[in-house]
């Protein structure tokens, strides 16, 4: 896919999203949905939620090969993500220190934090203090699959997601 294809994909999957969440509040119909779309929009290898739950991530809505169930606090990919409070790009997943593989067939990866409420109605100052409840999971088969072009628009997506928290 093109830059430019990538691009245009992507606005026509965050209206899509819009129109889904505008009516729905439960987050695991629309964590299954926002998986699904965005699977079947790219082809993904795997693409899936982990919820946070205490002091570890839990498996979620996803399409793909069987996943991890649990992913600690600040391991891995996932783990990582939720720690920095910061989406990860991977462009090669063998290079990333403590990754953990839940399919030999990954090679590159995208973690996306998910937060509490929307941004757009939260107060600046409070911003910074919300809390990550989920991150979304992207694997491909093929190194650096991954650009700014889908961190920003899969952190557009997730803010979208958030408002069902």
């Amino acid at each position: 896919m093109s830059p430019s294809e990538k691009k245009q994909t992507y606005a026509t999957v965050i209206e899509q999203v819009k129109a889904l969440l505008a009516d729905e509040t439960d987050i695991i119909v629309n964590m299954a949905n926002v998986a699904s779309l965005l699977h079947e929009s790219f082809g993904f290898w795997w693409t899936g939620f982990y919820r946070v739950e205490g002091e570890q991530l839990v498996l979620g809505p996803f399409q793909g090969p069987l996943a991890c169930t649990r992913i600690p606090y600040g391991r891995g990919v996932c783990g990582t993500s939720w720690q920095r409070r910061q989406t990860v790009v991977v462009p090669d997943v063998e290079q990333f220190p403590g990754h953990i593989a839940c399919s030999s067939e990954s090679r590159s990866e995208i973690v996306v934090p998910v937060f509490a409420g929307n941004a757009v109605h939260a107060d600046a100052t409070c911003a910074a203090d919300r809390q990550v409840v989920a991150v979304l999971d992207i694997d491909s088969r093929y190194l650096a699959t991954f650009d700014d072009t889908d961190r920003c628009a899969l952190e557009q997506i997730a803010e979208i997601l958030a408002i069902s928290y």
